[in-house]
């Protein structure tokens, strides 16, 4: 103002438009950020951008045609509700990192996503670190036991297996030089709902190869999952799966061993398998009901859906994630304890746990995803650090509050 005032000639100021992000860091891997130019560098930002500005919010070509305001999908209740819980349990059970989502399984809106550590879209640094990249759609993550409500849907629908049907899991399975064992082993005959409750390796290995390998691969490709997941957000991994498709990496993809897959995409298939059969693409703007069915696909057979449903439910009234069955909301779950890959070999030290639900499980409308990066074992944990005793109750936390 002072220089204005000099009234020198030839000295004019000029407006220029600069984006500020009222809400921090709350959501910032969603909304993305902008450089010093207004251009969109990542996130909503880049894809609104890359739209031609058919949206108000892009700012590097503010609006001189009519255009629509973008309205996001986020829920910031949902979105804090869900950053606050992950917060706690990261410094609770001392783990490096975590992550989630909530979303609508009737129409493919995410009403939440988080990856801890995140950041602040203000800060005039833009360098961030790896550390702070969105792990829920840029990274892939061997989801582990996550990954069986798939080989289940896939066994029910191609009519292998019904809840009657029995598996036997007194033995490790062998295949070639490689043992395959459970984590708790029942060393017995199970029933489907018993592989399904106590999260059987050998149980669920059994029934992928009953499908067969080639309608294993068929069913993967169906649900999406040798495709990378194209959404708006501009960071997207391609899946990791087995580069030779045998008997072997038949019956580990089954319980999710060496094949990776973003955590919105795993998300986006286990929807599908609950909410009646229909895969929908997950989207982070407003989408309707009727758009959502317009584009869905539908993947496995209502009877299918029903009984993942009935499964769901039992696991988290009588298995793996009971600590997530908050009253009145009728939660199912699947648990997932994936130990990670370090120098090529797989930790024994070092887990990925990860709790996937869904409420009400009668007619589940929404999806509840929580991952926790090398959880240590507490006091309150008897030293066990796997998914029932970290992401479960996080889980349920985040349902409660939500």
């Amino acid at each position: 103002a002072e220089i204005h005032e000099l009234g020198l000639p030839g000295l004019g100021l000029i407006d220029e438009y600069r984006r500020v992000y009222p809400m921090g860091a709350t959501a910032s891997h969603v909304v993305g950020l902008v450089n010093v130019d207004s251009k969109g560098l990542a996130g909503i930002e880049k894809f609104l951008d890359g739209q031609g500005a058919i949206y108000t919010a892009s700012l590097a070509h503010p609006s001189e045609h009519k255009t629509e305001p973008a309205q996001m999908s986020i829920d910031i209740r949902v979105q804090a509700a869900l950053i606050d819980e992950l917060t706690q349990s990261i410094a609770k059970f001392r783990a490096i990192a975590g992550g989630g989502i909530v979303m609508d399984i009737t129409t493919g809106e995410v009403l939440a996503l988080a990856s801890l550590p995140d950041f602040n879209p203000n800060d005039e640094n833009k360098s961030f670190s790896k550390d702070q990249m969105n792990k829920m759609t840029s990274g892939v993550f061997e989801l582990g036991s996550v990954i069986k409500a798939v080989t289940f849907a896939m066994a029910f629908d191609y009519g292998t297996a019904t809840l009657e049907s029995r598996y036997d899991a007194r033995f490790p399975l062998v295949i070639g030089n490689a043992r395959i064992n459970d984590y708790h082993a029942k060393r017995a005959i199970l029933s489907v709902p018993d592989i399904f409750v106590n999260s059987s390796n050998i149980g669920t290995a059994r029934m992928a190869l009953d499908v067969g390998l080639e309608n294993h691969q068929e069913f993967l490709r169906r649900v999406g999952l040798f495709d990378r997941l194209v959404t708006e957000l501009p960071e997207s991994a391609r899946p990791l799966l087995p580069k030779r498709w045998s008997k072997l990496a038949t019956a580990t993809a089954a319980f999710g061993h060496g094949f990776a897959v973003q955590p919105l995409q795993g998300a986006a298939v286990v929807a599908g398998l609950l909410n009646g059969g229909y895969l929908m693409t997950p989207t982070f703007l407003r989408r309707s009901p009727e758009e959502a069915m317009a584009m869905a696909k539908q993947i496995v057979k209502p009877t299918t859906s029903e009984t993942m449903r009935y499964l769901f439910r039992l696991n988290a009234a009588d298995g793996t994630a009971s600590k997530a069955d908050v009253i009145g909301y009728r939660v199912g779950g699947k648990t997932g304890t994936a130990d990670k890959v370090v120098n090529g070999r797989y930790s024994k030290e070092k887990r990925l746990t990860s709790f996937i639900g869904a409420f009400p499980m009668d007619d589940p409308r929404y999806l509840v995803l929580v991952m926790l990066d090398e959880p240590k074992p507490t006091p309150e944990t008897y030293g066990f650090a796997t998914s029932g005793w970290n992401a479960v109750p996080t889980g349920g936390n985040v349902i409660a509050r939500i």
